[in-house]
């Protein structure tokens, strides 16, 4: 199978935050990642979705200079990821999916510890600045182990940038934060990325992803999809139908496992049916279509079926 490349926006070699092809990196015999190719080009917001173990975090480690491939290269920033790999470092921001500061320590303490592993000087100008860029003045003198969630991530994505990076990679940034703040981080996100800010953000949730320029989808080590969304949903192929009516719960468990039926499930007082080959899912259908009081109707294609679609056909490279 050909690795899929994402192509970004910029046409110039030059105008590529992250340009990695063939990426392999195994643990033992497991191939964890095997053969990804990426680019992301500056300024760009890209999505990074996958299943639980698909290899997200362990591509994002190569990129910022903490994995060593095993095969493959590129340039992040235009740094070679084999020889340069100090110097991308000093100049990414990376978020991991834990929050990873001093509990026993006051966000403003945390900031100039950091701010000291970059060598910032004068620190406390730093500092002060980060914090009043991320609203976090008022709460300088409160213990990081006592903010809620989306406290701690904003935390976070302010230690991240405060050098100053030109691309920011993060892991699963929001997991466990509420709407309200996972929508204020997005917008902050968009912010710093109309300053000329790069940024790659793995994520699960379907409407994050959505508000990404371009999405690339890997499972079990291989990349398996990359565009915007409308492209992404539109070359998967599936068929969307809805149904409603009564007994609803019966009319699913009929579906199950039934010709052209790849996937079905209940959103509310709907039916949702998907498949791969239209004829069969009609075919399917066309029983139901005499029975009292139900409708069928042509339904979109969302991207969380693309995704559910795409995890049913993987195969799980550590078993």
């Amino acid at each position: 199978m050909a690795p899929i490349e994402n192509v970004g926006r910029a046409s110039s070699a030059n105008s590529y935050a992250i340009d990695v092809h063939g990426l392999v990196k195994r643990f033992g015999t497991k191939t964890v990642v095997d053969h990804v190719s990426m680019k992301v080009a500056e300024g760009e917001i890209v999505g990074f979705l996958g299943p639980n173990g698909s290899g997200k975090t362990t591509t994002i480690r190569m990129m910022c200079g903490l994995l060593t491939p095993d095969e493959g290269g590129g340039t992040v920033l235009g740094y070679d990821l084999e020889t340069e790999s100090l110097r991308i470092k000093n100049e990414v921001g990376y978020m991991t999916q834990r929050f990873s500061f001093y509990e026993d320590l006051t966000i403003g303490e945390n900031l100039a510890f950091v701010a000291r592993l970059y060598r910032l000087k004068p620190v406390e100008e730093h500092v002060a600045r980060t914090l009043a860029d991320l609203g976090l003045t008022s709460r300088r003198n409160q213990l990081a182990g006592t903010l809620s969630g989306g406290w701690k991530q904003r935390l976070a994505l302010a230690a991240c940038i405060m050098h100053s990076p030109k691309l920011l990679l993060l892991d699963e940034p929001t997991a466990g934060v509420d709407p309200k703040a996972r929508r204020e981080f997005w917008d902050e996100i968009h912010r710093l990325a109309n300053g000329g800010l790069t940024v790659l953000v793995s994520t699960h949730y379907m409407d994050e992803a959505e508000r990404c320029h371009r999405i690339s989808y890997i499972s079990y080590g291989r990349m398996l999809a990359t565009g915007t969304v409308e492209e992404v949903v539109r070359d998967a192929g599936l068929t969307t139908f809805v149904i409603r009516g009564p007994r609803l719960d019966r009319i699913e468990a009929d579906l199950a496992g039934k010709p052209g039926i790849d996937q079905v499930a209940p959103f509310g007082a709907t039916l949702h049916v998907v498949g791969a080959d239209r004829a069969a899912i009609e075919r399917t259908l066309g029983s139901l279509k005499k029975e009292h009081g139900i409708t069928i109707e042509p339904g979109e294609t969302s991207l969380e079926d693309v995704f559910i679609q795409f995890m049913g056909k993987a195969k799980d490279n550590m078993g």
